[in-house]
């Protein structure tokens, strides 16, 4: 799969504390919302993000695949 994928939740979260909770994730904080982006390697690790997002209590307000781009 590897597709890379873009999660925003609807708080700030700090760059720190977004790298310590999801460490293969970039975090771009913006106000009042947090985009987290990065690869997602399969079903069972997009499934693991999604439990982590409500192990932390982050309320993941959207979630979608990005287009790729051709070369």
């Amino acid at each position: 799969m590897n597709t890379l994928y873009e999660f925003r939740v609807s708080c700030s979260v700090s760059p720190e504390a977004a790298l310590e909770m999801f460490p293969e994730l970039k975090p771009v904080v913006i106000p009042e919302q947090t985009v987290l982006y990065g690869p997602v390697l399969d079903q069972a690790h997009l499934f693991g993000l999604l439990a982590r997002f409500r192990t932390y209590r982050l309320p993941l307000t959207e979630m979608r695949p990005l287009p790729t781009r051709s070369p």
